[in-house]
């Protein structure tokens, strides 16, 4: 990005304000695209004719009014448009993706063999000598961003191929429907917020300082049966959650 030095003063505007102003011009005309990296505090300063603290003003007051984010060993960046993701019966990352014109992607991180904490097999309706399950970590993308990293928890006696089919096909859905299970529908959804793990952090990648949302969820067939829980941490500053209540 070349900007254009030096800066109108003594015209009763704060130089930050001038940068600030600038840099959101470019946003809102396109010269700036969501996700561009922005240059560094020295580059800036250097091509506004400033120094640091007056850079570090201007992209506080950005950051404040959500047009650039700050990832901390990263940088600066445009802040991406919030991907609305509304939770009903029926929940489907792919489909909600598309449906906000994005492109969804996902990527299978690990698969494994576990016995259900006793939360998930309460959740799952386990039986105390029946808690082994198949645990999924899998990374969702928005347009090649990250936006979700979700563990799954399935039932071993039930998907016990599960790992295969998600060799071939990374979605879950669809791995679902290959055991039997063509629909399901979302029985309950918990909502709260923490802050993210270093891991988190990097696989969404964004700041440590940034909260996720956490959705914990379960997932059951058209008679009640469950047949799986997620525990999704969202991405807050790409994410925006929708309760839909009709």
């Amino acid at each position: 990005m070349t900007l254009v030095a030096p800066l109108p003063r003594g015209e009763g505007v704060a130089l930050w304000r001038q940068i600030a102003s600038r840099i959101e011009a470019r946003i809102h005309q396109g010269e700036l695209e969501a996700g561009a990296r922005l240059p560094t505090e020295a580059i800036l300063a250097e091509g506004f004719g400033v120094n640091r603290h007056t850079i570090r003003r201007a992209m506080e007051d950005l950051v404040t009014r959500g047009l650039v984010r700050v990832e901390q060993g990263r940088g600066s960046f445009v802040a991406e448009d919030v991907v609305e993701y509304p939770l009903g019966s029926r929940t489907r990352f792919s489909e909600i993706i598309r449906a906000q014109s994005r492109e969804p992607s996902g990527r299978i991180l690990r698969v494994a063999e576990a016995e259900a904490e006793p939360r998930i097999a309460e959740l799952l309706k386990l039986r105390r000598n029946q808690r082994g399950i198949i645990q999924v970590e899998r990374l969702g993308f928005a347009n090649n961003r990250p936006v979700t990293l979700g563990t799954h928890h399935f039932p071993i006696q039930r998907f016990a191929r599960i790992p295969a089919l998600l060799k071939d096909n990374p979605s879950i859905t669809a791995a679902l429907a290959a055991c039997g299970v063509p629909d399901y529908r979302r029985q309950v959804t918990r909502i709260t917020a923490r802050m993210p793990t270093p891991d988190e952090a990097s696989l969404l990648e964004q700041a440590r300082s940034r909260p996720v949302l956490l959705a914990e969820a379960v997932n059951v067939e058209p008679g009640g049966a469950p047949v799986e829980v997620s525990i999704a941490r969202y991405a807050a500053g790409r994410m925006q959650i929708v309760v839909e209540t009709a």
